[in-house]
C-alpha cells in the first residue's frame, strides 16, 4: 500500500519539479550574451546600478536584525476582509481608448490604452508571486477578469525578472498574442517559455523600439534582478517611457530614487501619467523601492501630471501595514498639491478628467507616518532631492 501510494506521488513530484524549473526561465548565450556584455551597465559578469545601494553592504548582523523585525512584526500586512474591487466584464474592453485611459489591476499590473493600442505592464495572473504554487506571496484578491477577455493586447512591457513582475504562467498564456518589450537578458526567459524571437524587443537603457505608432523607450531604474540563488543581476532592470503621437506615460517598475529621473523627464516628458512604486518598502533596504514620499519626488523630476501609485495592494512583500502606502499618499496629496490618483483595482483612470481619490480601503488599520518610518534612498545629492521636494508649478506641454 505504501509503495503504491509512493508511486502515485511520482507524477505529481515530476510535474512540480518541471513547473518550478520552467519558471526559473533561461540563461543568455550566443549573440544575446555578447550584446549584454557590450552594455555600459554590464561589468564583471553582471549588470549594475550607476549608484551604490545600501543593500549591497548588508552584513550578517544586519540580516539577523531584519529577521528579528520580520518575526516580531505585528502590523496588519494583509487585508482581513475581501478588498473592494471594480466589477469588470469583457464589455469594458470592447475597444481600446483612442486617447488615454489606464486601469490598475493591483501591484504593478496596469492596462494602458493609448491612442488605440493596449499595453500591459508586468502582468501577473498567477495565485502566487513564486516559482511554485504552494509557497510564496499569495494574492489578496483573485484576478479581476479573465486574461482572455482583455485580448487583443498589442504589447506587454516587463520591467525586470522578479516573480511579482515576470510571471511564467501569464507569459505562456500570452506568448502567441502580443509583442514583448523587455530589458537585456529577459528575452532568454521568454524564449525558454516558447515566445517566438520575432515577438521580443530586447533593449538596453536609452534604446527604443516602435510598434504601430507607439514608441517604447527603455529607461534607467535603480533595482536588481534574479529568479534563483545563482543568477542575481544576470538580466537588466528598467523603467519604460511609452510615447504616442500626443500622449506619453512613464512606467517605473521597481526602483529606488536616482538622479537620471531628471534626464528622463527632460527628454521624454512631461508625462500625462507616471506609474511609480510606492509600496513594499523598508528603511533597511531604501534603494530598491521608493515608498510614497520618494515616488512623489520622482514624479516631479519626471515632470509628471498625474501620479498613479503602484506596487501595493496585491501581495505582502514588506512589513508595513497593507494600507500604509495609500494613507501616506493621501497625506502627500493634501500637502504637496500634486494630482494623485488612488483608484480601487480595476477602476478606470482618465488623466484629464476627475481623478479617483476616494478612500476604498479600510480606515481603521494602524499605519506609520513618514516621520515614524522614513524611507530615504542613499548616495543622493541632497540638493537634487530638495529641488523636487517642494511644491512646483508645471508648464503645459
Amino acid at each position: 500500500m505504501r509503495c503504491s501510494t509512493s508511486l502515485r506521488l511520482v507524477p505529481l513530484l515530476l510535474a512540480f519539479t518541471f513547473s518550478a524549473c520552467a519558471a526559473f526561465g533561461g540563461a543568455a548565450s550566443g549573440e544575446r550574451l555578447a550584446r549584454m556584455e557590450a552594455s555600459p551597465q554590464y561589468r564583471e559578469g553582471k549588470f549594475g546600478n550607476r549608484l551604490p545601494m545600501a543593500e549591497d553592504d548588508w552584513t550578517f548582523g544586519k540580516i539577523l536584525a531584519m529577521l528579528g523585525e520580520w518575526l516580531n512584526n505585528d502590523a496588519q500586512t494583509v487585508p482581513e476582509e475581501p478588498m473592494p474591487v471594480e466589477t469588470l466584464t469583457a464589455a469594458d474592453f470592447a475597444s481600446p481608448a483612442t486617447d488615454l485611459a489606464v486601469r490598475w489591476f493591483g501591484h504593478s499590473t496596469i492596462l494602458i490604452e493609448i491612442e488605440g493600442k493596449r499595453i500591459l505592464t508586468d502582468p501577473i495572473w498567477s495565485d502566487r508571486a513564486s516559482p511554485v504554487s504552494f509557497a510564496g506571496p499569495h494574492r489578496f484578491t483573485p484576478p479581476l477578469i479573465d486574461l482572455a477577455a482583455l485580448l487583443p493586447i498589442d504589447a506587454v512591457v516587463i520591467s525586470h525578472d522578479h516573480y511579482d513582475h515576470l510571471d511564467y504562467e501569464t507569459i505562456v498564456a500570452l506568448k502567441d498574442a502580443v509583442h514583448f518589450f523587455v530589458p537585456l537578458g529577459i528575452g532568454a526567459h521568454l524564449e525558454a517559455w516558447g515566445v517566438a524571437p520575432e515577438r521580443i524587443r530586447e533593449l538596453d537603457w536609452w534604446e527604443s523600439a516602435e510598434l504601430e505608432g507607439i514608441r517604447f523607450v527603455c529607461t534607467p531604474s535603480r533595482h536588481f534582478s534574479g529568479r534563483s540563488l545563482t543568477d542575481r543581476n544576470r538580466t537588466l532592470w528598467a523603467s519604460w517611457s511609452i510615447l504616442g503621437a500626443a500622449r506619453r506615460v512613464y512606467f517605473g517598475g521597481d526602483s529606488g530614487l536616482f538622479p537620471e529621473l531628471t534626464e528622463i523627464g527632460e527628454r521624454f516628458g512631461p508625462f500625462d501619467v507616471t506609474m511609480l512604486d510606492s509600496g513594499a518598502y523598508n528603511g533597511r533596504w531604501p534603494d530598491v523601492h521608493m515608498g510614497p514620499e520618494q515616488a512623489l519626488i520622482a514624479h516631479r523630476a519626471l515632470r509628471g501630471k498625474v501620479l498613479l501609485p503602484i506596487h501595493w495592494g496585491l501581495f505582502q512583500l514588506a512589513l508595513h501595514s497593507w494600507v500604509e502606502p495609500a494613507e501616506r499618499m493621501r497625506v502627500l496629496a493634501s500637502r504637496w498639491g500634486n494630482r494623485i490618483a488612488q483608484p480601487k483595482p480595476g477602476q478606470l483612470l482618465v488623466p484629464d478628467g476627475p481623478l479617483p481619490t476616494a478612500r476604498w480601503w479600510p480606515d481603521d488599520v494602524p499605519w506609520q507616518t513618514a516621520d515614524e518610518a522614513p524611507i530615504v534612498s542613499s548616495h543622493l545629492d541632497p540638493l537634487w532631492v530638495a529641488r523636487y521636494a517642494q511644491p512646483v508649478t508645471l508648464s503645459r506641454r
